[in-house]
């Protein structure tokens, strides 16, 4: 019986990522990899004897391995002694498909580790000079995403709009529009301003800083890079007073699309014909 261990690799820049982390991919026999991975981190602690995996998911460009593809190949590898390791952007925990890989573990006995790691709304916030919880402003934040008709119910934004707290959506910039919409119809305060950090963390990261009024008269309807973040409430005022990173120059991605997520679907398409 081989182990599995669900590793966070940060939001992009790859020194973020923990010394323990790093230690289990230099032992890796499989690595199973997301797209918003950074690609030094794979060049850099995996072992070269070890198999890495794109098992990425880019739906908005239909690009997407599915989960019950990743569920197979943590089985098949496990069962045959090997070590495993599905590595994740972020931290594992927020807004990941880590149930599923759990019940995957549990299901054909594997052991498991779950090693954490610097989540996109901390490594965000620290880039950009905005402490979620700056005394005075919030006292306590909250992790959101909204996508469609996901994440967020109607009958919620009422209070959200009303809140004190930090709002932090993940993977939210394709429908930005209509979450200014959503909260601005339901009044919220002036100074709550909006923030929008593309590629946070990375050489490339870039922030925007709007009004929430203001929003659809002058960007509406912008295509962001992936990943993005959006932060909302008063702690987004001292984005100007403390921000350390400039923005980057050009708008290119850091993450770069992987086509070779087709290899883990022909991989596990092999081993369901093995048998």
């Amino acid at each position: 019986m081989g182990k599995l261990f669900i590793i966070g690799a940060g939001p992009g820049d790859p020194e973020l990522l923990t010394l323990k982390a790093a230690r289990c991919l230099a032992g890796a026999d499989i690595v199973l990899t997301d797209r918003l991975v950074s690609a030094e981190i794979l060049e850099k602690h995996v072992s070269p004897r070890a198999r890495i995996l794109y098992v990425g998911k880019q739906c908005s460009k239909g690009i997407s391995t599915p989960q019950q593809t990743i569920n197979e190949l943590i089985r098949h590898y496990c069962l045959l002694d090997l070590k495993v390791v599905r590595l994740k952007g972020g931290d594992v925990s927020v807004f990941s498909n880590i149930t599923d890989e759990l019940e995957t573990a549990v299901a054909c006995g594997i052991p498991f580790e779950i090693i954490p790691g610097v989540t996109a709304a901390l490594g965000a916030a620290a880039c950009a000079g905005i402490p979620l919880t700056a005394r005075g402003l919030a006292a306590s934040v909250r992790f959101l995403t909204y996508y469609g008709s996901g994440g967020v119910p109607d009958t919620d934004w009422a209070e959200l709009a009303r809140t004190e707290d930090t709002l932090v959506f993940y993977m939210s910039s394709e429908t930005l529009d209509t979450v200014v919409d959503q909260l601005t119809r339901h009044h919220i305060a002036p100074d709550r301003l909006l923030a929008v950090i593309e590629q946070a963390t990375t050489p490339l990261q870039h922030v925007e800083v709007h009004n929430m009024y203001h929003y659809r008269d002058s960007v509406s309807g912008r295509k962001y890079i992936s990943p993005s973040l959006v932060i909302v409430g008063r702690v987004v005022s001292l984005y100007e007073q403390f921000a350390w990173l400039p923005n980057s120059g050009t708008r290119r991605p850091y993450f770069k699309a992987l086509p070779r997520e087709s290899n883990a679907l022909t991989n596990v398409e092999n081993l369901q014909h093995a048998g």
